[in-house]
């Protein structure tokens, strides 16, 4: 079985160079003007770096696994694509995906992230709001920098791409924030379809982006994508159970407070799960602390008691593995015999076997 920490280790430095190319460490003057034109005044060089590429990459060298740019060099191998001509691409999900967690850690008052306080508590709600939507838009430059690799009509397919899936982006984390205000009560397929656009979108681009750069049909594509998406669903699903389960080694590699979605009160699969199924003064109990809001490691600790009590933590685990089996049937056919199918494959199961 391929090793999938050992692959994703070997990629992080190409995609870490590829990171730094579009999102410099430190912006030059050159950089500036490449990136937002030639100036009708002047640029604040050492502003732009305080309030841009310090925090940005303040956040990314706390690690994170890189798995969306690593997923898209995965399947374009199994594509057989030439990886040296398409490989700036990658940029797009991994820059729009920390993008989306510095506004989100903004919407949910987060504290920690990757074992350090979040952005908008170290630098200020202003400056985590600004450089999260600044990370949205500056991977496209990666496509302008590939055109003599694509061609028009993949250029355009790649845009169309990247405006669906961010569109889709802002639809789950809408219903996410609505349901843990505890305005209304989704069902367990709200919730996947939550998943689905939430987590999943930026994995289906990984996919829908390499099958378009590989020239292949859009079949190939949609299919690719949904492959990928059961991945991100399955992936949000292991990440709700390691807020739950998680202690000492693991939780200090997690990087987040431990029962933190009770706290915010996230309506996650296994709360749906225990909700359907436990008796009714736990419900009651249930809703009340997630209702709360509460910091109270006590209900903290009674809220979780209450999702094992149902069986919900292992629903949970089960529900991952099954989204991500049949979706990989659908695409087993597509994908010609590969030592990167194999490790596709595996790709997939680690994700959602993690322990951080």
């Amino acid at each position: 079985m391929p090793d999938i920490k050992r692959y994703l280790e070997k990629r992080k430095p190409l995609i870490d160079r590829i990171l730094e190319k579009y999102i410099p460490r430190r912006m030059s003057p050159e950089y500036i003007e490449w990136a937002f034109g030639k100036p009708r005044y002047s640029y604040d060089v050492e502003t732009l770096n305080n309030s841009l590429s310090d925090p940005i990459w303040d956040f990314l060298d706390r690690g994170g696994k890189r798995w969306r740019p690593a997923l898209f060099l995965l399947i374009s191998e199994a594509l057989g694509a030439d990886i040296e001509k398409i490989k700036n691409l990658l940029v797009i999900p991994e820059s729009i995906h920390n993008g989306t967690i510095m506004v989100d850690d903004v919407e949910d008052c987060g504290e920690l992230r990757r074992g350090k306080p979040c952005t908008h508590i170290k630098y200020g709600t202003d400056i985590a709001i600004n450089t999260g939507n600044y990370l949205y838009f500056i991977p496209l430059l990666s496509v302008r920098d590939s055109m003599n690799v694509l061609t028009k009509e993949q250029a355009v397919r790649i845009y169309e791409a990247y405006i669906q899936e961010m569109i889709n982006v802002s639809a789950g984390q809408a219903m996410d924030i609505w349901w843990h205000k505890g305005n209304s009560f989704p069902t367990e397929e709200h919730y996947l379809q939550m998943c689905a656009y939430k987590t999943g979108t930026l994995a289906r681009l990984s996919a829908r982006l390499a099958a378009i750069a590989s020239g292949r049909d859009e079949e190939t594509e949609k299919r690719l994508g949904a492959f990928a998406e059961s991945i991100g669903v399955a992936f949000q699903i292991q990440d709700d159970v390691l807020d739950v389960i998680s202690s000492g080694k693991e939780r200090e590699a997690f990087g987040k407070s431990f029962g933190n979605d009770i706290k915010e009160g996230k309506r996650t699969l296994m709360v749906i799960h225990c909700l359907n199924h436990a008796k009714k003064e736990d419900t009651e109990t249930l809703l009340d602390i997630l209702n709360s809001h509460t910091s109270d490691p006590k209900r903290i600790k009674e809220a979780i008691s209450l999702l094992h009590k149902t069986g919900s933590v292992e629903y949970a685990k089960s529900k991952a593995r099954e989204i991500v089996l049949r979706s990989w049937k659908d695409v087993e056919s597509t994908l010609p015999d590969s030592e990167a199918k194999r490790t596709l494959k595996s790709f997939a199961d680690f994700l959602i076997e993690r322990k951080y």
